[in-house]
């Protein structure tokens, strides 16, 4: 009797040992839209069920004294209130249970914040047109966004955390303002790395890819580089971090990882991080079978 006793809890500590090495945490896709007409409506991406977050991009001029204006491509003209039809898709999307963000910036446009002021004059634009405020020209309708994406590529690092603690700020009056963050691999990220170290950012989705001279991305069977800067990701305070890559070869310059990559050699090893949150991919025009080849592996 006095053996068996003594099993146990060896038993008990090798049994711990082994789920606590295969732990892996489940995650989520999230994808943009709006920068290609072709790509279909916001309502037929979300009636997809393999994206669990949208980002609606861009809004790629703002601040800076700058009258803002908000550019879906083919999709929609803002500045004749055409885009306005979309607050029923966005309603939609959202009893889905799937959370639509407004995406600052992008690859071209004008915007920067000139001071803390400025910030603070861009959030309560944003909150009053897109969020749970009041405005009589709401680009999008009368559709209350979930949150604020920042994919901020160009300009100065200055003042983006004001932005956030701006917008953070409006949580209090009764609905959660998201903000999510889409910086470079190379870290910390020059434009966005103050504003992330706010601790603000709800999910963070890392582009892994456009940096072919960082050693932050795959390359031609490498994954050593993208798994080291994954790590190095880790260690922000966000809630939780995504692998965000091209859904296509043509989706971007660089960094696309063939889909058996990924799920064989790349996500086994990340999901094994508390803070994994799943992929984002770029975007919705170039996910032709992308999202659909990953999603029970993410």
């Amino acid at each position: 009797m006095e053996r068996k006793s003594q099993a146990k809890p060896i038993l008990f500590f090798f049994v711990l040992v082994s789920a606590l090495i295969e732990t892996s945490y489940a995650g989520d896709i999230a994808i943009y839209w709006g920068q290609n007409g072709n790509e279909g409506t916001l309502s037929d991406t979300c009636a997809t069920g393999r994206y669990k977050y949208v980002n609606i991009g861009f809004l790629n001029t703002f601040g800076n004294g700058a009258t803002p204006g908000l550019n879906l491509a083919g999709h929609c003209s803002p500045a004749s209130n055409g885009c306005t039809s979309l607050s029923g898709e966005i309603k939609s999307c959202q009893n889905q249970g799937i959370k639509v963000m407004l995406s600052l910036g992008g690859g071209a446009g004008s915007y920067s914040l000139a001071s803390q002021e400025d910030a603070k004059s861009v959030a309560d634009y944003l909150w009053n047109n897109f969020l749970g405020g009041t405005s009589s020209s709401r680009p999008l309708g009368d559709a209350v966004l979930d949150g604020i994406d920042f994919d901020i590529e160009a300009g100065s690092g200055q003042y983006w955390d004001d932005l956030a603690r701006s917008l953070s700020a409006y949580s209090s009056q009764g609905r959660k303002v998201y903000l999510t963050a889409a910086p470079q691999c190379p870290f910390p990220d020059a434009h966005l790395g103050t504003a992330i170290n706010t601790g603000l950012f709800d999910y963070v989705w890392i582009q892994f890819y456009n940096n072919p001279l960082a050693q932050c991305q795959y390359a031609s069977g490498n994954t050593k580089d993208i798994l080291n800067s994954w790590n190095q990701w880790t260690s922000i305070n966000a809630g939780s971090i995504f692998l965000g890559l091209p859904a296509s070869p043509e989706a971007a310059g660089s960094g696309y990882i063939p889909p058996d990559v990924l799920t064989s050699q790349i996500l086994p090893t990340i999901k094994s991080s508390g803070k994994y949150g799943g992929v984002m991919l770029w975007s919705k025009f170039f996910d032709n079978d992308y999202s659909a080849a990953i999603i029970n592996s993410v």
